[in-house]
């Protein structure tokens, strides 16, 4: 299995709203327990991949607001 194989569907946050409120990006797991990450409005135009070291960093960031403005 590679590290970049995805191999759970894409999920998009319950937060997303609807009609043009709907920006927001999708996330599955990958092969090696790391995330795939694309954009909900153009899923065709790339995917990102972060590891599972990557993705722990990003989500304690978030819950300790590291990205809040």
């Amino acid at each position: 299995m590679s590290s970049q194989e995805i191999v759970s569907p894409f999920m998009k946050s319950s937060y997303s709203g609807g009609g043009s409120a709907n920006e927001c990006v999708e996330v599955a797991r990958t092969g090696s327990g790391g995330r795939a990450v694309r954009d909900s409005k153009s899923p065709d135009a790339g995917t990102q991949f972060y590891t599972p070291g990557e993705w722990a960093a990003f989500v304690a960031g978030v819950k300790t607001g590291e990205f809040a403005s």
